[in-house]
């Protein structure tokens, strides 16, 4: 009788496996499928990554603290974050929250934001001699990059995230088109003279169209990356790290425009205010400013 080979032998000795059941994906809650058509509907109405992004971290965190949508956990919800957060950050959560109730046709009152008492001057503005220096020493130390995003910051009043969409035809027709969450239209416009000088640039680089701002892998350079490096450069060239930052940029152009034009409506159109209250800080003095007259004026 034939020897069998070992393999078949083991083989057949070997219990059979049975086949493991696969695992079967969890369907989505009605919670879960509200809150991806809210981010849906968020879309639709033209957001900003950046809101819909904070939206649904408000929307989650309510979630997560309360299980139910009623009103008693709403108030609740308003006085854990009195309790956690500063007040700009607290109406923030508290109108994406508002913008979920109007969504879901919320029978009940929305959410009453908090009072921000609005302070008497404007906080960590860069001076226009540091603006000046810090223009000086990018340009010397050829940091070309980062000499025009913070020229166009200070002389076009655009958000960050404005001035990075920023394209070489933009800077060829001398302005660029924003679309606000409500479908208006902001013109932004760039001043002939730095017009001229980024265009020269763009030549000497080679840049002929698309993006102007890259990162050192050849993609749009990132708000936060901007951020990071210009606090470097403040540390690299001894200025104040609180005033270096983007949004100080748009304060020293609302700064100066209002310095050398008073038309306040037409500030408030430039820089993109849904209220001219808004723009009403820059009639202020900053800190700085009203430090330096007070050590002027009192000798007694």
């Amino acid at each position: 009788m034939p020897k069998k080979h070992i393999l078949e032998t083991n083989q057949e000795a070997w219990p059979k496996q049975e086949a493991k059941p696969q695992k079967k994906e969890r369907p989505q809650s009605q919670k879960e499928l509200q809150l991806e058509e809210f981010e849906n509907y968020l879309i639709i109405q033209n957001m900003s990554e950046n809101t819909i992004r904070s939206y649904r971290y408000a929307i989650r965190q309510f979630f997560q603290l309360y299980p139910e949508l009623t009103y008693s956990n709403l108030q609740l919800y308003k006085l854990y974050l009195l309790e956690h957060y500063k007040p700009r950050t607290i109406n923030l959560r508290i109108h994406a929250l508002n913008c979920f109730l109007n969504y879901t046709e919320w029978p009940d009152s929305p959410i009453i934001q908090v009072r921000i008492q609005q302070k008497a001057f404007l906080e960590h503005v860069i001076s226009e001699g540091d603006y000046e220096y810090l223009k000086a020493r990018l340009l010397s130390d050829e940091e070309y990059l980062y000499y025009f995003l913070v020229r166009f910051m200070a002389s076009t009043g655009a958000r960050v995230s404005e001035v990075i969409q920023f394209t070489v035809e933009d800077v060829k027709n001398g302005f660029k088109d924003i679309y606000s969450k409500d479908n208006k239209i902001r013109r932004i416009y760039v001043p002939a003279a730095l017009q001229k000088d980024t265009i020269q640039w763009l030549k000497q680089i080679e840049r002929l169209s698309g993006d102007i701002f890259l990162n050192p892998s050849g993609d749009r350079i990132s708000p936060g990356g901007i951020r990071r490096q210009l606090k470097k450069l403040a540390i690299r060239y001894n200025l104040d790290e609180k005033v270096v930052y983007p949004h100080s940029f748009r304060h020293r152009f609302a700064k100066n425009f209002i310095e050398s034009c008073s038309d306040i409506t037409l500030l408030s159109n430039l820089l993109g205010h849904e209220s001219i209250e808004t723009t009403r800080i820059y009639l202020r003095r900053s800190s700085s400013e009203q430090k330096a007259i007070i050590n002027q004026v009192v000798d007694w």
